[in-house]
């Protein structure tokens, strides 16, 4: 097995250092491992300089991956990175995708023993990236109330029982109780399949299946297969709604005669002024953005 360095996120509130360090002594039985804390871009840009040909080991959450890869793709050393992901988030969105263990020593084992798979990734028109699911929408506004309620929370539990998990349902019910519609157009591979004649109530593009640590907003996305899967839900009506959200508990939601489920190589969506929430970083308002597949972008090692 190749070394490993290990990257930490000093700023995450939820990592368990005990967890980790049982993750870590597994691996040490097997290679030599180096770990190193970050808090910043610039010392993450740094470790990841003297990386070499180790095998990168996230020690985090969705954010902690994004970044990762969003530094690697900055250098131009993604292609070339094999990474390893031991889940210490609150969400754990992608690991879930990916069937990576949540628990950090069964998943240091499978870097141990598991493959080493190309995984798909999208680039945004600025040249950002996105890892694991970008959405417009209701889903944003219950992103950026859920961020707060995770932050306030997520200093507070005990041992692997951490609060800051309730932050995105508790923001999905707030921005249940007045969900935002709004007039989009969306362009999938070239071709107009919403325009801004017809409200919408969310647009999901997703790499991987969930966010908010569980909640599947695009259920058969697959972050291996060279496509994205789209996600236009138009349930918006007050029982639509309901239903909506009721069979989103079930992943049945794409299923609904209002919602339409795609699958493309390029998302662009455009119109009134709306938030974005990409691998859980809220921004906006924005008035156009699009993201195109890139496929075998790096490489992980998973089951």
């Amino acid at each position: 097995m190749e070394s490993c360095l290990v990257i930490t996120n000093e700023g995450a509130g939820t990592a368990d250092e005990a967890s980790l360090k049982c993750a870590v002594d597994l691996l040490s039985e097997h290679t030599s491992v180096e770990v190193v804390a970050t808090s910043n871009p610039g010392e993450l840009d740094s470790v990841l300089h003297r990386a070499g040909g180790r095998r990168i080991v996230v020690a985090g959450g969705d954010g902690s991956l994004h970044a990762v890869v969003a530094a690697l793709h900055r250098r131009r050393d993604l292609a070339s990175a094999v990474l390893g992901l031991i889940p210490l988030g609150t969400g754990n969105d992608f690991a879930r995708a990916m069937d990576v263990p949540l628990d950090p020593e069964e998943a240091a084992a499978l870097l141990v023993t598991g493959d080493v798979r190309p995984v798909d990734m999208l680039v945004d028109e600025r040249g950002g990236v996105v890892v694991n699911n970008v959405h417009v929408g209701a889903g944003a506004q219950a992103s950026r109330r859920g961020d707060r309620w995770k932050q306030r929370l997520g200093q507070v539990g005990y041992k692997k029982v951490n609060l800051g998990r309730l932050g995105y349902p508790i923001g999905a019910l707030l921005a249940a109780v007045k969900p935002p519609q709004v007039r989009l157009r969306v362009e999938v591979d070239g071709r107009v399949v919403c325009d801004v004649d017809e409200p919408v109530l969310m647009v999901a593009v997703g790499n991987g299946t969930s966010v908010g640590g569980g909640t599947e907003l695009t259920p058969e996305a697959d972050a291996e297969d060279g496509l994205v899967d789209v996600m236009i839900s138009r349930s918006v009506g007050p029982l639509a709604k309901l239903g909506y959200v009721a069979q989103m508990a079930r992943s049945r939601h794409h299923e609904r005669d209002d919602v339409e489920y795609l699958r493309a190589r390029e998302v662009t969506v455009s119109g009134e002024d709306f938030w974005c929430a990409a691998d859980g970083e809220i921004s906006g308002p924005e008035r156009r953005r699009s993201w195109r597949v890139e496929p075998a972008a790096y490489s992980m090692v998973l089951p």
